[in-house]
């Protein structure tokens, strides 16, 4: 098939849109100089991530296919996290002339199958030349008539919850970092996070104050939450779900890994939380978060790192 500079661009647009199936939402998919999404709630939500070659992913590590499911996973799960149903994705794409036009195939179908698992699309984007692979990722959304859950609306007495494993692709990093090829399960997490879909569904009918995303560790994306509703947040590290995978440090890789795309949510203290749903705390007033009573452990996903 040789290179993506072989084919040229408009060579390798054809290529890649053709592997793109576009679902109800899609009015107007690739192919003109824009498309068009229905927006029948009247709003969008909007979110835009970026993974860069080095910094997100590595190309000995992590196949083509799930380096495309993960920037989709990461995005659509953002989309969830606001309760909204996922509809579309516009993708820009920058990779070496030099790159193999299989892989870029294949890193499209990890797009589109991401998206197919969450009801979405890949509905356009744009690709060009750049030294190193990287991926600018925007995800649209729809509410459905509903408000947004945000991270501003817990009070002093929700109970905290968590939704989706804690701490996998932390520990697959650190396995991946040492040069060790198991456990396989922790590797993969790494690799392809797998973000609990229904979990936005999940939360607004059980009645949920606050909802997000846990991409950069619970414990400092709690701390969002806490900040934007100007609460406190106890976390009872024995309630937090730690799988016997994760061994001896288990406990750490959950409070304060990144990259699972599970959700953390609060809701009132007479909720019933949904199946799979897990309370690890309270809301209480004050700020900040608060693990056992104390300060939480330090380490937690930075793109600016010192």
């Amino acid at each position: 098939m040789g290179t993506i500079g072989e084919l040229g661009e408009f060579g390798l647009i054809g290529r890649l849109t053709r592997r793109l199936p576009q679902g109800p939402a899609v009015r107007l998919g690739p192919g003109d100089d824009a498309a068009v999404i229905a927006a029948p709630d009247g709003r969008v939500v909007a979110t835009t991530d970026l993974l860069v070659e080095g910094r997100h992913f590595r190309r000995d590590w992590s196949r083509p296919y799930d380096i495309g499911r993960k920037a989709a996973a990461q995005n659509l799960a953002d989309v969830v996290a606001m309760g909204a149903r996922p509809t579309a994705l516009l993708v820009g794409f920058a990779a070496p002339a030099d790159t193999d036009a299989d892989w870029a195939e294949r890193l499209y179908d990890g797009l589109a199958d991401e998206c197919r698992a969450a009801g979405a699309s890949v509905a356009g984007g744009d690709v060009v030349a750049a030294p190193q692979v990287t991926l600018a990722v925007t995800a649209l959304g729809d509410l459905g008539g509903a408000a947004p859950l945000t991270r501003s609306g817990a009070r002093p007495g929700d109970v905290v919850a968590v939704r989706g494993r804690l701490g996998f692709a932390a520990a697959g990093l650190a396995l991946l970092d040492a040069g060790l090829d198991g456990p396989e399960e922790l590797i993969a997490a790494h690799r392809r996070p797998e973000p609990p879909y229904t979990a936005g569904e999940e939360a607004r009918t059980h009645g949920a104050t606050a909802l997000l995303d846990v991409s950069d560790g619970l414990v400092q994306d709690l701390g969002h939450i806490a900040e934007a509703s100007g609460v406190r947040i106890d976390v009872d590290s024995a309630s937090v779900p730690v799988s016997k995978i994760l061994g001896p440090n288990g406990v750490n890789y959950a409070l304060t890994g990144g990259e699972d795309h599970a959700f953390a949510g609060t809701y009132p203290a007479g909720a019933v939380l949904p199946p799979s749903w897990t309370r690890i705390g309270t809301v209480a007033e004050g700020a900040g978060v608060r693990v056992d009573g104390g300060e939480p452990p330090a380490g937690a996903w930075d793109h600016f790192p010192g």
